[in-house]
């Protein structure tokens, strides 16, 4: 059954590649966006998060909202009002959706979200699963607050699906090519002790699995989208060095000196999220990319 779904964070990378599979499946997409953009078959939206205006017309005719937007946790230091920023950006479009869905008693039926692994904060070896109990930190703080403000849509009668995304591997976006900048300049190595877990998805799996929370009913609450096998974080420095033909440092980068350059941001390279994908799988889903080193080459092929 075709959907009529409502995106925002449409021009982010997951939210690019997420509108085309959808089109292509036959789905009619619109979106809100703060600034006009031109996205082709795609009706937008304008909205602004922070004054709480968004354009009433963006619900009509809407059974699936995909809620995406949210300022990067990574784009600057963690000053106290960047660290407010980030958290705003998610609870406040979340309540501005849900305010006017209440509004016009709006007949949508799915609210789809992203989160991230960041929920559980820094959990060593302890392996995550949807029922692991939110961690310390900012990220695990942040993710807390996101989900809880998405959670209030259980009141409006809908089905709620909290997607807890890992370490994305994408093409030349995303976070990957901050991690594989210094090794292209021979000064590869791994981050800390090197032996945090990172739990690492290729982009088309995220995009599958957001398609899947769409079309498949049975979806509801969080799932870790990650692929079932997490690496740490030298086995992950090792296998890019490997693709890229650089070789790697045999020291780590101590963490005293990326909390020194990063400061408390430094957490999101140095936390570890041993995550299961269990329930990800107990649905049928289908991971194109099980292994990193197929994910790798298909990233990194010429």
């Amino acid at each position: 059954m075709t959907k009529h779904i409502l995106m925002t964070g449409a021009t982010g990378l997951i939210g690019k590649k997420l509108i085309r599979t959808l089109q292509e499946k036959g789905h009619k997409i619109s979106v809100l966006s703060r600034k006009p953009v031109v996205i082709e078959n795609v009706k937008v939206f304008l909205w602004d998060v922070y004054q709480q205006q968004i354009d009433p017309g963006c619900l009509e005719g809407i059974d699936t909202i995909i809620h995406l937007a949210g300022e990067n946790v990574a784009g600057e230091k963690w000053s106290p009002a960047r660290k407010k920023k980030v958290i705003d950006s998610r609870v406040l479009s979340t309540a501005l959706l849900y305010q006017l869905i209440k509004e016009q008693q709006a007949d949508i039926q799915t609210f789809i979200s992203a989160s991230a692994v960041g929920y559980y904060g820094d959990a060593g070896d302890e392996i995550l699963t949807e029922k692991s109990l939110a961690g310390t930190g900012f990220l695990a703080e942040c993710c807390r607050q996101w989900e809880a403000a998405v959670d209030e849509g259980t009141a409006l009668g809908l089905r709620i699906v909290k997607c807890r995304i890992g370490f994305v591997l994408a093409r030349n976006e995303g976070a990957l090519p901050a991690l594989d900048k210094p090794i292209r300049f021979f000064v590869g190595a791994g981050l800390g002790s090197g032996k945090q877990w990172v739990p690492w998805v290729h982009i088309d799996d995220v995009v599958e699995a957001f398609v899947t929370a769409v079309e498949n009913e049975q979806w509801t609450g969080p799932y870790n989208i990650c692929a079932p096998f997490p690496v740490s974080n030298r086995s992950l420095t090792k296998a890019i060095a490997k693709k890229l033909h650089r070789p790697v440092w045999p020291v780590n980068i101590p963490e005293s000196i990326l909390k020194l350059i990063l400061g408390e941001m430094s957490s999101v390279a140095l936390i570890s999220n041993n995550t299961s994908a269990q329930k990800l799988l107990d649905t049928g889903f289908q991971f194109k990319y099980l292994q990193l080193e197929d994910a790798l080459t298909d990233i990194y092929q010429a």
